[in-house]
């Protein structure tokens, strides 16, 4: 079909076409996936590491035979897809056993744990009167091991030394200690009641070391690492370290150093200092008292969610008349709006996308006084401006649901270069084509702007080892002009761990390539923009380099590695 054709006629088309013969191969692949994660429910087990890293093997072998001449273009990009997703795949077991080394002397009853779980894998029972005995020799090393720990940390607190264990690695070993644990409940609810003897044998010590391991992660989680579920807790992250973070931006198929991308995210960020000025001059203030004036227009209680609608309506509008993209019907339709709940802003401080619903953060009634001010200044209606068609039409409600409905294989490979990438890259041309009304408006996008360099630059420099959490607050307080409250929420969940290393920085970054490949394909008049949005959708969120060489028909091979330089 041609790409100029309309993304509903495309999305049409791929509904009731067959699929490519190389697509059923990676649906093959995903539920041979899915079936060894499933079966092999063992965190951090030896046994589970092993069975991914055959089942990778496999796979790598079939991909090595697969002939390369009678694949279409499109069945390339996947065989393409498929060899790195399964490159990866072996860096996240090497990255997963090396964390499992540096915790292993957190971690003293993992072997006898896996043992008994693992029986279960090659369906062995266990014996009750040995399983006993297992379970019963967990609390005492435990204990032990406490003591000992804290006699080395009033030694080193005594002589004003490091903590013997890294909070990092403390909060890890938390985390591992309670899958760990989930993995023995269900072992002895497979057991208990089901085998008499049993249940005599091992419910006294199964009890007592199932404490044990509770006291233990909370010891790990509240006392090591500080982390004690209030909202003054330190910043605790766990930084990958150059090398593994040099395989992550491999991964994403980018030809650039983690050095380079953050060179490129301070280039960005001073092109948006200048706008920034310019904007105030407008203003007739400085660029802080413009940022303080813009952060002061906020809608009273109770306008935020009618605020975000007519913002959204507003963005619909904007690209039906410039006929940026198609927007199908029902997508239009279904989209809704949701209230961010106070103690998920402590994280969440500002909108995000929960499929179909746009996250609204806003205050509440129960709320503490300056946290309420602090987030209606941190959404304030020159923020939401951009915000909503970043996070709606023709953002992630539109990127989602084109998604769900072509090339849906390719999921698997999904990126939030291409995800978060594509809502930047609107952004990015929404202010070319002057979406602002004022420069209160440029102010409130350039904002954002700018918090998208930070992301780069903070997050690359933590996983680099070369800033602290502290200094990561600083930066987006200091240079974006974040509120405190806003900027360690921020903080918080970019080194929480529920994001890999690399999502903040894949805002910018893939925003810069979708905007570098628009310009390639739409100068001239070579692809019209609705056309050329269409097409990028219609080949659900992989990495954009392969978005790249699918649209421009770039020939392939089996040794394909990336070398476009988006950024020069």
């Amino acid at each position: 079909m041609p790409r100029s054709l309309a993304f509903a006629l495309a999305l049409a088309a791929s509904s009731t076409a067959s699929p490519a013969r190389f697509a059923d191969t990676v649906s093959e692949f995903r539920a041979d996936e899915r079936s060894v994660s499933d079966s092999f429910d063992l965190p951090w087990s030896d046994a589970s590491f092993a069975r991914r890293a055959t089942l990778v093997a496999t796979w790598e072998k079939r991909l090595a035979e697969t002939p390369w001449d009678p694949l279409s273009q499109e069945e390339r990009i996947d065989w393409l897809l498929l060899g790195n997703y399964l490159k990866g795949e072996t860096a996240d077991l090497d990255l997963a056993r090396k964390r499992l080394a540096e915790m292993a002397q957190l971690l003293p009853f993992h072997e006898s744990i896996q043992q008994l779980t693992g029986a279960r894998l090659s369906r062995t029972g266990s014996d009750p009167a040995t399983s006993a005995a297992n379970l019963a020799a967990i609390p005492a090393p435990l204990r032990s091991w406490k003591e000992q720990t804290e006699a080395r940390r009033k030694e080193a607190a005594a002589s004003k030394a490091p903590p013997p264990i890294n909070p990092s690695t403390a909060l890890r070993a938390a985390a591992a200690t309670d899958a760990i644990r989930q993995s023995l409940e269900a072992w002895f609810r497979f057991h208990d009641g089901y085998q008499p003897d049993f249940s005599w044998w091992t419910r006294q010590p199964y009890a007592k070391a199932h404490e044990a391991l509770e006291q233990h992660a909370r010891y790990l989680r509240e006392e090591l690492a500080a982390q004690k579920g209030q909202p003054d807790d330190p910043l605790v992250g766990d930084p990958i370290g150059p090398d593994a973070l040099a395989t992550g931006i491999a991964r994403e198929l980018i030809p650039y150093s983690a050095s380079e991308l953050i060179a490129i995210a301070e280039r960005e960020f001073a092109w948006c200092e200048e706008q920034l000025r310019h904007a105030a001059e407008a203003m007739r203030c400085t660029t802080r008292d413009a940022l303080e004036t813009v952060k002061r227009a906020h809608v009273p209680p109770g306008g935020q969610a009618d605020l975000a609608a007519a913002e959204a309506a507003r963005a619909i509008a904007f690209l039906r008349k410039h006929d940026l993209v198609t927007i199908p019907p029902l997508c239009e339709e279904i989209w809704r709006l949701e209230m961010i709940p106070p103690d998920a802003q402590k994280t969440l401080p500002y909108a995000v996308y929960g499929q179909p619903a746009m996250r609204v953060a806003y205050p509440t009634d129960a709320m503490a006084h300056e946290d309420k001010l602090a987030a209606m200044r941190g959404n304030n209606r020159h923020f939401l401006r951009i915000v909503t068609p970043h996070e709606l039409i023709p953002g992630h409600h539109l990127q989602r649901f084109a998604a769900d409905r072509s090339r849906t294989w390719r999921s698997l490979f999904s990126t939030p270069f291409f995800v978060e990438g594509w809502a930047l890259h609107w952004e990015m041309l929404f202010w070319d084509l002057d979406y602002a009304d004022s420069p209160e408006d440029k102010v409130g996008m350039l904002f954002w702007r700018m918090h998208r360099c930070a992301r780069i630059i903070v997050s690359l420099r933590f996983h680099l080892g070369s800033m602290s959490p502290a200094e990561m607050i600083d930066f987006l307080v200091q240079r974006v002009g974040h509120e405190t409250a806003g900027a360690t929420s921020e903080v918080r969940r970019y080194i929480g761990g529920a994001y890999g290393p690399l999502y903040q920085a894949a805002y910018m970054l893939g925003g810069l390539q979708l905007r570098a490949l628009h310009r390639e394909l739409t100068a001239g008049g070579r692809m019209s923009q609705r056309a050329f949005h269409d097409a990028v959708l219609a080949e659900n969120a992989i990495p954009i380099a392969l978005v790249r060489a699918s649209l421009t028909s770039e020939p392939l091979t089996r040794t394909w590695q990336p070398s476009w330089k988006f950024a020069e």
